[in-house]
């Protein structure tokens, strides 16, 4: 802005010596086309003028250059007084683009730049105020469910002590399956605060992923069963992977348990992974209500659970598959949703590093 104001004084003042000068001349040479009388009273006040034309053309100099420097001096205090006042305005109406006047475009850019990066700063602050409500929420719903079946098994255990054996056993089991439901609740919630507060360190090495998901496959088998589920493995043999295996057991159990809260009885679980020349690609497929295409890309957000309203015993946290993103990426790859046709797919895509 200075620059531009300091070349066009610079060009005022050069346009204002050459029309004068150029005026000068103009007037001496019309002057000198005509034929004077010695006492005519025209004359004699222009042979004055010509006599004094040094000092006049001296004073018409100053003058003119101190008027020009004021009016180009004066600008950038009128400049300063339009971006006060739209300040001013920005914050009393932020919803409102600031409009300054033709010279000050490029300021008027740079502050709705900053008027729409703080109403993005403000957006965000109130999503992360929501999140924050949602997760005291989330935490007080997931964890009473478990935790009052808990202490009501356990007060009538302690209420009752004549119980046969055998509904004492039943109900010791149940409140020990509660238990360690909650377990996991907590621990989910632990591990999605420390993987938002820190960075998530990852304790990479060599691993046969081939052989790893095979063990996985076979552990997971009598939980599909539970639910009527079969595995269906296209396993490419020795595929080798440096990764932090813990945390890639995480994302494929996550991925398991969604899998299996969603899919029809009696289908097949589908665990699929190749190998390419930079990356390696796993594939989690099962068969149930097709997702539409709004939720599709909600599935990795924090707390979001696909079906509302089933409780945390069935429907987990709504944090497995944000953990997952937050791995697969850790480890610089990417996880993708996709559903068709009662066909639920999860697509994770791992670089081959030397």
């Amino acid at each position: 802005m200075s620059r531009s104001i300091t070349i066009r004084c610079i060009l005022t003042v050069v346009i204002f010596l050459l029309v004068l000068f150029a005026g000068y001349f103009a007037a001496w040479f019309i002057c000198t086309r005509f034929v004077w009388e010695p006492f005519d009273t025209l004359y004699m006040i222009l042979k004055v003028f010509e006599a004094l034309s040094p000092v006049i053309i001296v004073a018409a100099i100053i003058i003119g250059i101190f008027f020009i420097m004021r009016h180009y001096f004066a600008l950038p205090l009128k400049y300063l007084d339009e971006v006060i006042s739209a300040a001013e305005n920005l914050a009393l109406t932020p919803d409102q683009p600031v409009s300054l006047s033709s010279p000050m475009r490029e300021t008027q850019n740079e502050l709705n730049l900053v008027r729409e990066r703080a109403l993005n700063h403000a957006l965000m602050a109130k999503e992360a105020e929501q999140r924050k409500n949602d997760l005291v929420v989330y935490l007080a719903h997931d964890l009473k469910t478990p935790l009052t079946s808990v202490i009501g098994y356990l007060s009538l255990l302690n209420d009752e002590p004549d119980l046969p054996k055998e509904q004492r056993a039943k109900y010791t089991g149940i409140a020990l399956d509660k238990a360690n439901r909650l377990e996991e609740l907590i621990n989910e919630f632990f591990d999605i605060t420390r993987f938002s507060l820190s960075t998530l360190e990852l304790q990479k090495q060599t691993v046969n992923l081939s052989r790893m998901l095979e063990q996985i496959a076979s552990e997971s088998e009598h939980v599909l069963k539970e639910h009527g589920l079969t595995w269906s493995l296209h396993i490419e043999t020795n595929i080798q992977l440096l990764c932090d295996p813990d945390k890639i057991e995480r994302v494929l159990d996550n991925l398991i348990r969604n899998a299996v809260f969603y899919s029809y009885e009696n289908t097949e679980v589908r665990l699929t992974l190749d190998k390419s020349d930079t990356q390696v690609l796993l594939v989690v497929e099962n068969h149930g209500q097709t997702i539409p295409a709004e939720i599709i890309s909600r599935l990795f957000e924090r707390f979001f659970r696909l079906d509302s309203s089933r409780a945390s015993s069935t429907g987990g946290s709504g944090l497995g598959l944000a953990i997952a993103k937050e791995i697969v990426e850790a480890h610089g790859g990417s996880i993708s949703a996709e559903s068709e046709n009662e066909v639920i797919r999860f697509k994770v895509l791992l670089p081959v590093t030397s």
